[in-house]
Formats: structure tokens, sequence, C-alpha cells
């Protein structure tokens, strides 16, 4: 599993699909979020404004990542 470092306390959902790479654009994100295609902490999630904090984990298209701040 990827991991995904910040800097702050939390970064958003539709920020840490693009910082993964994950994402071409907040757009994109929004979409795939709005679609139900991605997953935190193993639950699906439809807020593209999620706060993810340290150790949240993230699955959109078969690709996991964590959280770390």
């Amino acid at each position: 599993m990827e991991t995904v470092k910040i800097h702050d306390e939390y970064i958003r959902l539709g920020q840490a699909l693009k910082l993964a790479g994950l994402s071409d654009s907040g757009v994109d994100a929004k979409f795939a979020i709005r679609d139900g295609l991605v997953k935190v902490n193993g639950q699906t999630e439809y807020q593209r404004g999620k706060k993810l904090r340290n150790g949240d984990q993230v699955e959109y298209e078969g690709n996991k990542f964590q959280i770390e701040a």
C-alpha cells in the first residue's frame, strides 16, 4: 500500500486523490467520488470534501493508499 504524506492535520478527499496521482484534476476526482467509486476506510464515500487524517485508507480503481501526517 502506498503512503501519501501530508503536512497539515488533514487533507480533503478530492485533493488526496490528485496528490496520490489517481486523478488528473479536481473535476475527475469529483465525478469518481460522486459515482461511488471511492472508498475510505472500507466504506463508499460520496463527499469530496471529506477530511482525511493520519491513518485513513483510500481505495480507488484497485489502488490503495494511506494518509500519513
